[in-house]
C-alpha cells in the first residue's frame, strides 16, 4: 500500500488550513463536522476534536481542512497536526465509516394543486422530476416507473401522469381528495426525498429516441401541420401544463381541414376540458391559420 504523504496548504480564510493527501480519503462524498458528537461516523474527525483548538473538520476527496479557534496560530501547531495525520493514516485507521452512513435525504417540497378536472390532483415539486412527459394508464404500463407502480397500489389511484416538476394523479370516485391528498403527498415526497429513481433510465432514453424520431418525421410534415405544432407548443401547452395535463398533435387532414389532438393527464377525461380546449384551440387555429382549419377533434389519451 502506498504511503500517505501530506502537504499543508493555506486558504483564503486564515483560520482554515488544508492538509492535502496524495491519496483519496472518501468515495466522492464531502463531510463537515462541528463537534465530536457529529463525528460519530469518522474516527479521524473524533480524534482531531481532542485537540482543544479544533473548531471544524472538513473531509473531502483527497484533503482534510481544519478550522481553528483563535487560541492558537496555525504556524505554531500545523507541523504537529500534519505529523499526527500522517501517522494515523499510515497506521491504516479509518477516515470515515461511509458504509454506515444512512441514505442522504434530498431536500424537496411538494404541494397539492387542484385542476379543472375534479378527478385529478396535481402534486408540484420544487425540483425537476422527469425530463419528458410520462403517462401511465394502469400498473402494467407503469413497469418502467417504480413511483407510478407504487402509486397504483393505492386502491383509489386510476392513472398517473408526470411532466417536468409535477405528478398528476387521477382517482376513482371511491374517495374524496380531502381524505387522501395528504397521504399521497407525503408518499410522493418521501419517495423523491429518498433519492429513488422516478422513471427508469431506459425509459428516459427511449423517450429521447422517440423525440428525435418525431423531430425527423416532423420535417416530412406539410407546412400547415408544422404551423399547428408550433402554435400548440407556444400558446397551448404551457396553459395545459399549468392545469396538470398535456396536449399532443396527432394529425391534420387538408381535405376536411380537421386537426386531431390528444389530451393527456388532467385534461384526459375532464368533463369540461374536451369542449373548452376543443373550442379554444379551434378558435385560435382558425384565427391564426384562416380557412386552413375547419374543425379540431380532441381525443382522450
Amino acid at each position: 500500500m502506498r504511503e500517505y504523504v501530506i502537504t499543508v496548504a493555506e486558504t483564503s480564510n486564515p483560520a482554515i488550513l488544508k492538509f492535502e493527501v496524495n491519496q483519496f480519503l472518501t468515495k466522492g462524498s464531502n463531510y463537515e463536522y462541528h463537534n465530536i458528537d457529529e463525528a460519530k461516523n469518522s474516527p479521524l474527525a473524533q480524534q482531531l476534536f481532542y485537540l482543544p483548538f479544533i473548531k471544524t473538520v472538513y473531509i473531502s476527496g483527497n484533503f482534510i481542512a481544519l478550522e481553528r479557534f483563535d487560541i492558537v496560530d496555525w504556524k505554531d501547531v500545523k507541523d504537529e497536526v500534519a505529523q499526527q495525520l500522517v501517522e494515523y493514516l499510515n497506521a491504516g485507521q479509518p477516515v470515515v465509516l461511509e458504509e454506515t452512513q444512512g441514505p442522504t435525504k434530498i431536500a424537496v417540497t411538494l404541494y397539492a394543486e387542484v385542476t379543472p378536472n375534479p378527478a385529478v390532483l396535481k402534486f408540484v415539486a420544487n425540483r425537476k422530476l422527469v425530463p419528458a412527459t410520462f403517462e401511465f394508464k394502469n400498473i402494467e404500463e407503469a413497469a418502467t416507473s417504480d413511483l407510478a407502480t407504487k402509486l397504483f397500489h393505492f386502491p383509489y389511484v386510476k392513472e398517473v401522469f408526470m411532466d417536468e416538476n409535477y405528478i398528476s394523479v387521477t382517482k376513482y370516485d371511491v374517495k374524496e381528495w380531502d381524505e387522501i391528498s395528504m397521504e399521497l403527498r407525503e408518499f410522493i415526497r418521501e419517495f423523491i426525498a429518498d433519492g429513488n429513481e422516478i422513471v427508469s433510465s431506459a425509459s428516459i432514453q427511449k423517450k429521447k429516441e422517440e423525440a428525435e424520431e418525431e423531430a425527423g418525421q416532423g420535417e416530412q410534415l406539410d407546412d400547415t401541420s408544422r404551423q399547428i405544432i408550433s402554435i400548440l407548443d407556444e400558446y397551448v401547452k404551457p396553459a395545459v401544463a399549468s392545469d396538470g395535463g398535456n396536449i399532443l398533435f396527432q394529425s391534420y387532414e387538408a381535405e376536411s381541414k380537421t386537426v386531431s389532438v390528444i389530451l393527456q393527464g388532467a385534461c384526459s377525461g375532464c368533463p369540461s376540458s374536451t369542449f373548452t380546449l376543443k373550442n379554444g384551440i379551434e378558435n385560435m387555429l382558425k384565427n391564426m391559420l384562416g380557412d386552413k382549419v375547419q374543425e379540431v377533434v380532441a381525443l382522450n389519451g
